[in-house]
């Protein structure tokens, strides 16, 4: 299969042309990683691959699935693969090999997909750009010295580039939108407990969310069939059943939205973001949908409480780590900012980590009032289009590493904490070429309606012919 042709099909359309012996998983392979080979020198996003795994994989007979024989790569960050490390971006994680697939890997190969190496993270998912002392930075294949995103940005700059049509990724905060949004990709964060988290069972109250990065609107509703359900084990476990294909198409009725460009939290919203939201609208009004501004009636405390339970919880990962590690973890083990906010992590009490809970759930019933008038919430997905590599100082104090998340990131925790499904969409692009993303989100366990949505917005406005500068393609 040549690049060109690569490229032109989506994850679907490639499973299909397996079904159809057109061609074989080992093809597929064999061009996915040519085009690791062809790309990932200017891209760096790619920082493992395991093609002796996945080729025996395929000998061993791939399972019939809605993906069998479609090349795919796991974030680097919490979705383990048995025999190889999962390294978040880390040093001292980099040597150790997982023990065990987690659930979630277990269903993208139940679901066929040909899993062959890992996307580069940010430190401990802790730079708000992908960049990391282990593995330096991604570059965003739309312009090579602006970030990719975080912490999501190696897989958004691989399915951007064509080498993957989708790749898994996560989001606590943003992760998976924030890089779609930066790489011109599809990327939806779906509801609390909607995928599995097993065998840990819970991450950061369950606002730690696992699904995709992908081309079409297609593969990210057909992979969520695949992986979506309740697991064994699982603190927060998922909505019962939905059937998010058979939402590709459908009328979405004419929806009432909530229009925000008020960034929570006081931030600055830059003028292409804006400007992407009010194009956004035109196109939603065009369709016969009602857009009415109305922001998040946020408590002024809101994000205090969120960022006291992300202390304590990245405390108490680093205290497992050092049990991994077998020695206690000192500052040389970690970026200044990072070892900084574990020791306030450290010094949280635990009556302030039951009223950072308690905090974070009146967060959370602010950000849901927006739908008693509402059917969908509409905003920029970041307060800035794509930033230059290096624009975040990891050697600031907490307060300044979270402030500069604020100026940047303010619009998509929100919907962490309400458990919400929330989508960014590949809708515009600034005077500079560069992706900017508009954040769709919905009431808890409402998938559905955002994909009928952004299966409308994809036919509206096709994004699929558009590759970046940097791309198997080109």
């Amino acid at each position: 299969m040549t690049p060109d042709e690569y490229v032109s099909h989506d994850a679907t359309a490639l499973a299909g042309l397996v079904r159809a012996g057109a061609v074989t998983a080992d093809d597929l392979l064999d061009t996915a990683l040519a085009a690791v080979a062809a790309v990932n020198g200017p891209l760096n996003a790619v920082v493992a691959t395991f093609e002796d795994a996945a080729r025996a994989a395929i000998r061993a007979g791939l399972p019939e699935g809605p993906f069998t024989g479609v090349p795919f790569l796991l974030k680097d960050l919490t979705a383990h693969y048995a025999g190889q490390p999962t390294g978040s971006g880390w040093a001292p994680r980099g040597n150790i090999p997982a023990q065990a697939d987690t659930e979630l890997t277990r269903r993208y190969k139940q679901a066929g997909l040909v899993i062959f190496g890992k996307t580069t993270v940010p430190e401990l998912a802790m730079d708000w750009s992908t960049e990391s002392r282990a593995h330096g930075p991604t570059h965003n294949p739309w312009k090579a010295d602006y970030t990719s995103g975080t912490s999501s940005g190696g897989s958004a700059a691989a399915v951007a580039a064509g080498i993957v049509p989708m790749a898994h990724g996560n989001d606590g905060g943003g992760s998976i939108r924030v890089p779609a949004s930066c790489c011109g990709v599809f990327g939806l964060k779906p509801s609390r407990g909607r995928n599995p988290a097993a065998p840990d069972g819970d991450r950061w109250m369950g606002m730690l969310c696992e699904h995709a990065l992908t081309w079409s609107v297609r593969d990210s509703a057909a992979l969520l069939d695949a992986t979506a359900g309740p697991a064994p084990g699982q603190f927060y476990n998922s909505p019962a059943g939905g059937n998010f294909t058979a939402e590709l198409g459908r009328d979405p009725g004419k929806l009432r939205i909530a229009v925000s460009t008020r960034a929570p939290y006081g931030a600055p919203t830059h003028p292409d973001c804006l400007a992407a939201v009010e194009d956004a609208v035109a196109l939603l009004e065009g369709l016969g949908h009602t857009c009415i501004p109305a922001d998040l009636p946020l408590p002024p405390d809101g994000w205090k409480h969120f960022n006291r339970l992300i202390n304590a919880e990245y405390a108490a990962d680093m205290r497992a780590e050092a049990r991994v590690q077998g020695r206690p973890l000192t500052r040389e083990d970690f970026a200044p900012v990072i070892w900084d906010i574990v020791q306030l992590g450290n010094d949280i009490s635990a009556v302030e980590y039951i009223e950072a809970i308690q905090g974070t759930h009146r967060l959370a019933q602010a950000v849901l009032s927006i739908f008693d008038g509402f059917d969908l919430y509409l905003s920029p997905t970041l307060a800035k289009p794509p930033v230059p590599l290096g624009s975040f100082d990891l050697t600031v104090t907490p307060e300044a590493h979270y402030r500069a998340y604020l100026d940047w990131m303010p619009y998509t925790h929100s919907f962490n904490v309400s458990g919400s499904p929330a989508m960014s969409v590949p809708l515009w692009r600034n005077a500079d070429g560069l992706p900017v993303g508009c954040q769709f989100a919905a009431p808890p366990a409402a998938e559905g309606l955002l994909f009928r949505l952004a299966s409308q917005l994809e036919s509206a406005r096709p994004w699929a012919a558009k590759r970046p500068p940097v791309s198997v393609k080109a």
